[in-house]
């Protein structure tokens, strides 16, 4: 294999798919990236036979081949070149990474040891990446990433017609979004919130991406490349999960998102050991506050329009952040509900056509 390539190009796409596989593995095969080179141009692919990704690239190829290198060393080294134009060439049992003033030599690993990238399952559905990654970036921020609890790491995904739905929790906050598609088949699965929220991420913004799914695998596809994943098996508390949408509500609060975030995020250095800030509805306005007995506190207005009753809730500052990210640029409606009940925030479809919806559970308070 001989090829000669745009540096910031084959970095970019080496360290996406290094990006997606282990860095601990008993067989080094598994950590190693695959290049394969012939006249459409170079092909960069990995997979640890649960999660899998191919990207192609534009090179001037001047002998064909495939070889597998340890995939994280060859990304680091592209990273830090300077030098417009690398060449890959495999020498010996080496593959040489070339610049006008330069050579690093990777040793090559065993391409019949590695387990291949699978096909990808049946397509169904087509959707626009930018209103993919609007919708996925909120949502998979609202899963686990406790591994302990499977079902809660995940994003469940269900074609609803022309609506694809997306719902995560980690039993302290929730995400749900629904938004357009162009369905080709049905769709109703739980798939890893990380390797989804990474993949929506690939695409140029202005592409259309493919959603392939089976029973056992969920792929995104795209000119250019593909992502895929083992579902997760564990049952999602679809029921039980999509009854917290249906809010009592005992005050409504609309705010300029990006402005109660500021005010939240200043107030975090007050946040105490718990991390904590406390939202107080008042006349026209909302009370942020945080109070630690070692740092101090601190307390900041925030013009609102109120609807309903005088309510203070206690949030843990992280999650309230997390929830008000995902409105940034837009007027955000705080749906407070009484006790412990979840806060439901939502807003206006954007022109995108996504519909957000984030729960956040205050926190008891001790009297």
């Amino acid at each position: 294999m001989d090829l000669t390539a745009t540096t910031a190009d084959l970095a970019t796409a080496a360290a996406d798919v290094a990006r997606l596989l282990p860095t601990r593995v008993y067989d080094p095969v598994l950590a190693g990236l695959v290049l394969r080179a012939d006249g459409g141009g170079v092909e960069l692919a990995g997979s640890d036979r649960e999660h899998a990704v191919r990207l192609t690239r534009a090179a001037t190829v001047h002998a064909d081949g495939a070889v597998v290198v340890p995939a994280r060393p060859l990304a680091d080294t592209l990273r830090s070149l300077e030098d417009p134009q690398v060449r890959l060439v495999v020498e010996g049992s080496r593959l040489a990474v070339r610049t006008s003033t330069a050579r690093f030599a990777l040793p090559l690993l065993d391409l019949s040891s590695h387990p291949g990238i699978p096909p990808l399952p049946p397509a169904v559905g087509v959707i626009p990446a930018r209103t993919l990654t609007a919708a996925l970036a909120p949502v998979s921020s609202a899963a686990s990433k406790d591994d302990a609890l499977p079902m809660f790491t995940g994003v469940r995904m269900h074609g609803a017609g022309g609506r694809l739905e997306l719902i995560a929790t980690d039993r302290y906050r929730m995400a749900f979004a629904s938004l357009p598609w162009v369905p080709t088949g049905e769709l109703d699965v739980l798939a890893p919130a990380v390797v989804l929220a990474e993949a929506s991420r690939q695409p140029d913004r202005a592409a259309d991406v493919t959603v392939h799914a089976d029973a056992d695998r969920i792929a995104l596809s795209w000119a250019g490349g593909s992502v895929s994943t083992a579902l997760l098996a564990a049952p999602f508390p679809d029921d039980r999960v999509r009854k917290l949408l249906e809010a009592v509500i005992d005050s409504t609060v609309v705010v300029e998102a990006d402005v109660l975030a500021g005010a939240v995020r200043r107030a975090v250095p007050y946040a105490g050991p718990h991390g904590s800030v406390t939202i107080q509805v008042d006349d026209g306005e909302l009370r942020v506050r945080g109070s630690d007995p070692q740092s101090g506190e601190s307390e900041e207005s925030v013009k609102a329009t109120i609807d309903g009753n005088r309510v203070t809730k206690t949030f843990q500052a992280r999650y309230l952040a997390d929830a008000l990210r995902a409105f940034s640029g837009r007027r955000v409606e705080l749906r407070i509900q009484d006790g412990l009940r979840s806060t439901v925030l939502t807003s206006q479809a954007g022109p995108d056509g996504v519909e957000l919806t984030y729960l956040v559970v205050p926190l008891r308070t001790v009297s």
